[in-house]
């Protein structure tokens, strides 16, 4: 291998993850040479220490909760969990944090791979320094295609390196159960951490700048789950930013804006997100390291007709299956203008444009309850300047949710365009609800009437029939 080696594709995709992954699979299947270029393991975040250890962490917890409130099943489960069975558990489903298997994935849909750091080096060209720290360059005929995914956003807080926090790598990968635990932040990754650590019987505080947890969902999302944490144990500070960090002697001090010094063994900083493009050549194409990429709905950067960014590093949806969808996108709109279609089905709901990602996205937090939801909230369909109205439910009045479990708590809202007449956003709050989200999916993207939504008739006794009961409450505001 040479500096000057040069190897030419149909497709070159930077980064190897879930999503990188589907661009790949779709152009191969197109008929395109693809090359796939991936610096660390081959399946990414998601596969290693985001969606598939967090929920493999969280599964038990969930089951055991539930089984809490079931007579006749709740004597078998009193014992405290497992915690090493449960960490086992989880390095069996990162494959222990070795990825032959996804590599024999990318070599059987016949796509080259690429050990290394891949970095733009001009239009339609990506040059590769392996690991060996050899150079290869890679140009693409067609296109290239960015998915790089993010990185966990840390607080510029003076030291805080030296005290060397967890982020969300750290969090779902860690080998032990700290005694004490402080949780920085109140969305996603932060509840389902405090909800996976609390559990394992770690005492965790969780320290939340904002008014409470979930902001992005709807109000009552937050409020019911923080209920739950704080009845199993967990303290939730809202209000409340983080000032200083210090680590002596093993132990975290975290001062707050309070006043307020906690000490913990561990500290999770749970604030946000970053593009990983810092360092992968943006600058040889006139973009600037480390920005998020703008991106029409065929995940074509804005001004670079050979270029596309796909997942995180778009800044539309940081989540893996939408990243997934984003790249089923691309990868039919690459294979489209590569075999000269001359007009692509861009309107909205086309096969060359990722219109889910402004109108219906599902998201499911894995907590206890669950929180579910897709499409608009109130407050988002209101500023949007939809006429709407929302209908809420008890969920604890639906049959099958009495009988998922004593003492359910839970709520259900539709929010309903007056003028259209379809459900532009659904949340769900509930244990079980999760698998519950996909029907107001299909509601939402396939802008299903109304009237129409009478005739899908909710299986009994399921919590399913939240539905009809949400439809109810509509037809007799």
């Amino acid at each position: 291998m040479t500096e000057t080696e040069t190897n030419a594709y149909d497709v070159v995709v930077i980064g190897a993850g879930p999503v990188g992954e589907n661009v790949a699979d779709r152009t191969r299947a197109a008929g395109l040479s693809t090359a796939i270029v991936e610096s660390e393991l081959v399946g990414g975040e998601c596969s290693y220490w985001a969606c598939m250890p967090s929920k493999a962490l969280l599964r038990p917890v969930i089951a055991r909760a539930d089984a809490l409130r079931l007579p006749g099943v709740r004597e078998a489960v009193q014992a405290p969990l497992d915690a090493p069975a449960v960490l086992g558990r989880r390095d069996e489903f990162t494959s222990h944090w070795k990825d032959d298997g996804q590599v024999e994935w990318v070599e059987g849909i016949g796509a080259d791979l690429y050990r290394g750091k891949g970095r733009l080096a001009g239009p339609r060209t990506v040059e590769v320094t392996g690991p060996d720290g050899g150079r290869r360059r890679l140009t693409a005929r067609h296109a290239v295609a960015v998915a790089t995914g993010s990185r966990a956003a840390l607080p510029d807080l003076p030291g805080l390196a030296d005290v060397n926090p967890w982020t969300s790598r750290e969090a779902t990968s860690a080998k032990d159960v700290p005694g004490r635990l402080i949780v920085v932040g109140g969305g996603v990754v932060a509840v389902e951490m405090a909800t996976a650590w609390q559990a394992f019987g770690a005492r965790v505080t969780m320290l939340v700048r904002g008014k409470g947890l979930l902001a992005r969902m709807e109000p009552f999302a937050g409020e019911l789950v923080a209920e739950a944490l704080t009845e199993a144990g967990a303290d939730i500070r809202t209000g409340t930013s983080v000032e200083s960090v210090t680590r002596e002697n093993g132990t975290v001090v975290a001062v707050t804006d309070a006043g307020d010094c906690i000490e913990a063994d561990e500290i999770l900083f749970a604030t946000g997100r970053a593009p990983r493009t810092d360092d992968i050549g943006l600058e040889t194409v006139g973009l600037e390291p480390g920005s998020w990429l703008p991106v029409d709905d065929s995940l074509r950067v804005t001004g670079h007709d050979w270029l596309y960014a796909v997942g995180d590093v778009n800044h539309r949806a940081l989540l893996t299956h939408q990243g997934k969808y984003q790249a089923r996108i691309a990868g039919a709109a690459i294979a489209a203008r590569a075999s000269g279609v001359p007009i692509l089905e861009s309107d909205p709901w086309g096969a060359h444009a990722a219109t889910a990602d402004h109108a219906a996205v599902p998201q499911v937090v894995f907590a206890d309850p669950e929180a579910a939801s897709v499409g608009l909230s109130l407050a988002e369909a209101e500023q949007a300047g939809h006429r709407v109205r929302a209908v809420d439910v008890d969920l604890s009045t639906v049959a099958g949710a009495s009988l998922y479990g004593d003492g359910y708590k839970g709520r259900a809202r539709m929010v309903v365009d007056l003028e259209d007449e379809i459900v532009r956003g659904v949340t769900f709050v509930g244990p079980g609800v999760g698998e519950l989200i996909h029907s107001a999916t299909v509601a939402v993207a396939g802008q299903v009437p109304v009237s129409r939504l009478w005739h899908a008739v909710p299986s009994y006794p399921t919590i399913s029939e939240a539905w009809l009961r949400l439809l109810e409450a509509y037809r007799d505001s």
